[in-house]
C-alpha cells in the first residue's frame, strides 16, 4: 500500500510537508503544493482518513453540498428527493452523510472550505446545484483533495465523477415528441440559466432537433423562472407553433400565459415535478428520478473510495405526461 512516506519521497519533501498540504495548512508554497499533489495523483495515494475507514470497515464521512438558492419553494421537491436518496443509499454503503447548504460556505476561499470540511472528518463530497459561477467549488474539485461526485456538472478527473441524465438527448426526445405530435414547424424555446451546466446541454439537444427537422427556432432565456417564462410566452408564443421549456416551472408559466391569451400551443417541460399534474393541461415532460440520481451518486462515491477513477455516469430518463390522478395520494 502506498504510504505518506512514498508520497514525500516522490515529491522530494518531508513527510510533515505532505501532511500540511493534505490538511491545507497556510504558508506552503504553490510549487510545493503542486509537487505533493502531483505525487499523490501519480501514486494514487489514499489519505489515511479514507484508507483506515475502508480497511477497518469504519464508516467513511462525506458531505452532501446542496444549493437552496432557487428563489422558489417548488424546487424543494427536487432538493428533498436528493437528500432522501443520498441518505438512504449512504446507510447501505456504510458512508455517513451530513448535509451542508452551499450558502453556508459560499463566502469561503477553497482553502477555508477544505479546512472546514476536513475539521469535520469529511473525505468525500456529493455536490448538487453547482453553477459555472461557483469558481471556488471548481478550484476545490481541481485540487483533488476530496473524492467528489457532481450532480448535473460535467467535470471529471481521477477523483471526480459526474452523475446526471443525458440532458441533451432528453431535451431532444421530449421536444421531438411534442413537435411531431402537433406537426409544428416553428418553436419558441425557453432555456434555463446561462450559468447552469444543464442549460447548455439542453439547448444543444434542442438545436440538434431544430437542425434535423428544419424548424424555425427562437431561443429566449427564462432563468428557470415561472414568471419570466410567462412573460416570454406573452410576447412571443403567438407567432410560434409550439413552446419547449427547459424546466417544468417554465412550462407552467408559459401554459398559464397561453390560457390567459385564450390560444392553444403545445407546451413541454423538463424534470417531472409533481406540480405538473395540477396544471389542468397535460404537457409532455422529462421525468428525472432525483432519488435514484442521488443514490447513484453515493454508489459512485463508494467506488471512488475504493480506488476507481472518476467517470461520467448517465441515469435513465423517461418521457411522461403527468395526470392529476398520478400525483394525488
Amino acid at each position: 500500500m502506498i504510504s505518506i512516506r512514498d508520497v514525500a519521497e516522490r515529491a522530494g519533501v518531508a513527510i510533515s510537508t505532505v501532511s500540511k498540504v493534505l490538511n491545507n495548512y497556510p504558508y506552503v508554497s504553490e510549487d510545493t503544493k503542486r509537487r505533493v499533489r502531483d505525487a499523490i495523483h501519480e501514486l494514487n495515494y489514499i489519505p489515511n482518513t479514507i484508507a483506515a475507514a475502508l480497511s477497518s470497515k469504519q464508516t467513511a464521512r462525506a458531505a452532501l453540498l446542496i444549493n437552496l438558492n432557487t428563489g422558489t419553494q417548488v424546487i424543494d421537491e427536487i432538493t428533498l428527493q436528493y437528500i432522501h436518496g443520498a441518505l438512504s443509499a449512504a446507510r447501505e454503503a456504510d458512508i455517513e452523510i451530513i448535509t451542508i447548504f452551499l450558502s453556508m460556505i459560499n463566502h469561503m476561499t477553497p482553502e477555508e472550505i477544505t479546512r472546514y470540511l476536513q475539521s469535520q472528518g469529511i473525505s468525500g463530497l456529493i455536490i448538487c446545484g453547482m453553477t459555472k459561477d461557483d469558481k471556488y467549488l471548481k478550484q476545490l474539485i481541481d485540487s483533488r483533495v476530496f473524492k467528489t461526485v457532481l450532480v448535473d456538472v460535467p467535470l471529471v478527473n481521477e477523483n471526480t465523477s459526474t452523475v446526471w441524465v443525458n440532458n441533451a438527448q432528453a431535451q431532444y426526445d421530449v421536444a421531438k415528441k411534442t413537435v411531431l405530435e402537433n406537426k409544428s414547424r416553428s418553436v419558441l424555446y425557453i432555456e434555463g440559466k446561462r450559468n447552469g451546466y444543464v442549460s447548455d446541454e439542453r439547448l444543444r439537444g434542442m438545436k440538434r432537433l431544430a437542425e434535423e427537422l428544419k424548424l424555425k427556432l427562437l431561443v429566449r432565456n427564462g432563468e428557470f423562472s415561472e414568471l419570466k417564462a410567462r412573460e416570454i410566452a406573452f410576447r412571443y408564443a403567438k407567432n410560434r407553433d409550439a413552446v419547449v421549456c427547459a424546466s417544468d416551472l417554465m412550462a407552467i408559466g408559459a401554459m398559464n400565459a397561453l390560457i390567459e391569451m385564450d390560444i392553444f400551443r403545445p407546451v413541454c417541460g423538463f424534470d417531472g415535478i409533481t406540480l405538473m399534474g395540477y396544471v389542468g393541461k397535460q404537457m409532455n415532460t422529462v421525468r428525472q428520478d432525483f432519488y435514484n440520481i442521488a443514490s447513484t451518486a453515493v454508489a459512485e462515491l463508494k467506488l471512488l473510495y475504493e480506488g476507481n477513477e472518476g467517470r461520467n455516469v448517465y441515469t435513465k430518463h423517461e418521457l411522461v405526461k403527468l395526470y392529476y390522478k398520478d400525483v394525488i395520494v
